[in-house]
C-alpha cells in the first residue's frame, strides 16, 4: 500500500494522499509514489493539470498532511535502518521536482498543513494554485522535535514579507488562511463546503480557467493575527541572534511578547540556532542550493550526536512516543549553545560530487 491513490480523468491528473489515520503524514512509500506519478504524468500530454488533495477521516478533504511520518524516524534510528536517508534524499528531490513542474499544480490545503505537507504545496511554479480553507491549520513545527524547517522552508520562509519566516520558524505557530494568503504560502481561499465540486470540475480545461480567475480576486480578510503584529514580528526577529531575540521579547512587557518569549524557551535551544541562521543563508539560495545545505543539516541531526543522544530523537520521544511532552534538550537553554555547536550543522558530510542532491539544477 503507497498511500497514494492517483488517477487521470479528463485532462487532468489527480493525486490523493491516503493514509487518514496518520493524517496522511508521509512514508517513503507515499514519497515515491508521489514521485512517479508526477514524472509520468510531466510527459503525458493527456494530463494538462495536477490536483493533489487529503484524505480525512470522514472522507476526502478535511486533512491535508502532517508531515513526515516521524515515528519511522524514530524507529530507523533505534534499527540503524539506512531507509532513513533515502527518506530525506528521495523527499528533497520531490520538493524540487514539484518546484520545478511544468504544468499547472494545483493543491487543496484544507485542514492541517504541517511540515512535508508544505514540502509537497509550497513549491509549486508561476502555474500553481494552494488553496486553502477556513479549516486551513498551516505550521512548520519542527523545533519542538528538535529538527528545523526542512523540505524547502528555509527558502520558502525566507520569502515571507519582513521577518514573518523568521517568527514562524522559530515558534512553529500555527497559521489560519488569512495569514497564509498574507504570508504569501497560499493563493487563494475556498469553503471547504465547495472542495468536492471544485476537484471534481478541475478534469475539465475551461472549469480551470474559472478557477484561476475567481481565485485572482482578493479574499477578504479575517483574522489576520500576523498582520496585526508585523511591527513587534519585525522588531523582534530581526535582531542578530536567538538569545537577542528572546532577551527583547522578555524584556517588552506585552502579553504577546512575554507568551512568544515562552513558546521558543520550550523549543530545542540548539535548534532554534541552526533554525534561525538557516534561513538567513537560504534567504540568499535558490531552491536547489537551500535543499543540498538542509540535507547536509538533516544527516547532522541525526549523526553528530547518534542515536537517542540526537536532540531529534529525543524531540520525537518526548512529542510522539513516550508524550511526556518533556524533551531534555542539550545545551538546555539557549544562552548556552555555542557559534561552533551551530556552525557544525552546516558542514558537508560529502564533497560536491557525492552529494545526494548533486544532481538538482
Amino acid at each position: 500500500m503507497s498511500g497514494i491513490v492517483a488517477e487521470v480523468r479528463g485532462s487532468a491528473g489527480f493525486l490523493t494522499l491516503d493514509r487518514p489515520k496518520a493524517l496522511n503524514a508521509l512514508s517513503l512509500d507515499m514519497i515515491r509514489a508521489l514521485a512517479a506519478a508526477l514524472l509520468e504524468w510531466r510527459d503525458d500530454d493527456r494530463v494538462e493539470r495536477v490536483a493533489v488533495r487529503g484524505m480525512g477521516r470522514e472522507g476526502p478533504f478535511g486533512a491535508f498532511c502532517a508531515g513526515g511520518d516521524i515515528r519511522f524516524f524514530h524507529q530507523a534510528v533505534l534499527a540503524g535502518d539506512p531507509r532513513l536517508e533515502d527518506f530525506f534524499t528521495e523527499e528533497y528531490t520531490l520538493n524540487h521536482l514539484i518546484h520545478g513542474y511544468p504544468k499547472p499544480y494545483v493543491v487543496f490545503l484544507d485542514g492541517i498543513v504541517m511540515g512535508g505537507g508544505m514540502g509537497i504545496s509550497a513549491h509549486g511554479g508561476d502555474t500553481s494554485l494552494r488553496i486553502v480553507t477556513e479549516r486551513t491549520r498551516m505550521a512548520m513545527p519542527e523545533t519542538q522535535i528538535g529538527l528545523f524547517p526542512d523540505v524547502g522552508g528555509g527558502w520558502f520562509l525566507a520569502r515571507c514579507p519582513g521577518r514573518i519566516g523568521e517568527y514562524l520558524a522559530l515558534t512553529g505557530q500555527a497559521i489560519g488562511w488569512s495569514d497564509a494568503l498574507a504570508a504569501r504560502l497560499a493563493d487563494g481561499v475556498l469553503a471547504a463546503s465547495e472542495l468536492p465540486a471544485v476537484w471534481d470540475s478541475l478534469a475539465d480545461a475551461q472549469a480551470f480557467e474559472a478557477l484561476c480567475e475567481r481565485l485572482r480576486q482578493p479574499a477578504v480578510a479575517q483574522g489576520l493575527e500576523l498582520a496585526s503584529r508585523r511591527a513587534e514580528i519585525d522588531r523582534f526577529f530581526s535582531l542578530p541572534g536567538v538569545p537577542e531575540i528572546v532577551a527583547a521579547l522578555e524584556a517588552d512587557g506585552s502579553e504577546w511578547a512575554a507568551h512568544t518569549a515562552a513558546t521558543l524557551r520550550k523549543r530545542s535551544p540548539l535548534m532554534l540556532h541552526v533554525t534561525l541562521e538557516h534561513l538567513r543563508r537560504a534567504r540568499h539560495l535558490t531552491l536547489a542550493q537551500d535543499l543540498r545545505m538542509e540535507r547536509d543539516m538533516v544527516r547532522h541531526c541525526f549523526r553528530l550526536r547518534p542515536g537517542a543522544a540526537s536532540e531529534t530523537f529525543e524531540g520525537i520521544r518526548a512529542l510522539a512516543i513516550d508524550k511526556d511532552h518533556a524533551p531534555k534538550w542539550n545545551p538546555a537553554r539557549i544562552e548556552e549553545v555555542t557559534p561552533e555547536e551551530v556552525r557544525a550543522f552546516f558542514d558537508s558530510p560529502w564533497p560536491a560530487h557525492a552529494h545526494p542532491l548533486r544532481g538538482l539544477a
